[in-house]
């Protein structure tokens, strides 16, 4: 079984907004890999916020209706580790969907964190383990920069 993919704000963002520069490199994503992803409550008010408007809104909602976003537990069960990561990073850029994924990460300890940015490069989970992710830039099974396999799938 493929591990399953932890789905960050930029990610699905830029699925979404066919103007935004991450497009092409998300949808390759998006289609390199089987769903459902799987994110929690803060990604997706983060997202809705970001990408804007009622019928924006309601694009998010099909995805979690549709099954292709899955949100398997709640920020109420898991404040109290949110929490501490929160507090752990209080000098970075940790936002909460950030520290919600960090804690997916360390539930799923297989998964891969699928993200634009490179903060989770400073996080860890378990105290010391790198978080794995699938991140714009990096390199495909093939050897090609993952934004040349986007261009290359458009």
């Amino acid at each position: 079984m493929p591990p399953p993919i932890l789905l960050d704000t930029g990610p699905l963002v830029a699925f979404l907004n066919r103007r935004d520069r991450h497009h092409q490199w998300a949808v390759a994503q998006w289609a390199s890999v089987k769903p459902p992803f799987v994110t929690y409550e803060a990604v997706l008010a983060e997202s809705c916020f970001l990408f804007g408007g009622r019928w924006k809104d309601q694009t998010v909602t099909q995805l979690l209706i549709r099954g292709i976003v899955t949100v398997p537990s709640h920020l109420d069960e898991a404040m109290p580790t949110v929490a501490k990561w929160l507090f752990r990073y209080a000098s970075g850029p940790m936002s909460l969907a950030d520290a919600c994924l960090v804690l997916m990460a360390e539930r799923y300890s297989s998964g891969l964190v699928m993200m634009l940015g490179h903060d989770f490069r400073v996080y860890r989970t378990h105290g010391r383990q790198a978080i794995s992710s699938l991140m714009f830039g990096d390199l495909w099974p093939n050897g090609q920069t993952s934004q040349n396999a986007a261009r290359r799938c458009s």
